[in-house]
């Protein structure tokens, strides 16, 4: 049923409580192929600006670098699970690339938890989950906050 399954991760204890779940479905579906993603906003121009160009190169690398890590120890642990994973690093607003990355990349299934906002602050701050929801047409399945 399930051939590309796309778990977007944050970082977050929250959004790495969804691996279990990630790995249930992976199992009980054969799934060929897990993709772990983490979208890293990129640096803010007021920042680069004041910086030595080469600097810049060099956090922007620093920070991919430690993206990177972080999904592949996610990826060690759930290998040892027998689930193949692929990671992927990508710059730019969270939202805006996993939707691209999950069309363009054929994703069957979204799996990501959400943070719990409500009222106000999710209004104020918006929710990245919900801005996935209401604009893809995959199938996503949200592991509340709570």
């Amino acid at each position: 049923m399930y051939k590309k399954i796309l778990v977007p991760l944050d970082g977050s204890d929250l959004s790495e409580s969804v691996l279990e779940h990630v790995i249930t479905i992976a199992k009980g579906c054969q799934v060929p192929e897990v993709v772990l993603l983490r979208v890293r906003k990129p640096l803010d121009n007021r920042v680069k600006s004041v910086l030595d160009p080469e600097i810049a190169d060099e956090l922007n690398q620093a920070y991919y670098d430690e993206f990177a890590n972080y999904l592949k120890a996610i990826a060690k642990k759930l290998e040892k699970k027998g689930i193949p994973v692929k990671t992927e690093v990508l710059t730019g607003k969270p939202a805006e690339e996993i939707l691209k990355y999950s069309q363009n990349k054929n994703i069957d299934l979204i799996i990501m938890s959400t943070h719990g906002r409500s009222g106000f602050s999710s209004i104020l701050f918006g929710s990245e989950a919900n801005k996935i929801l209401r604009q893809t047409k995959i199938p996503v399945l949200l592991k509340p906050a709570h």
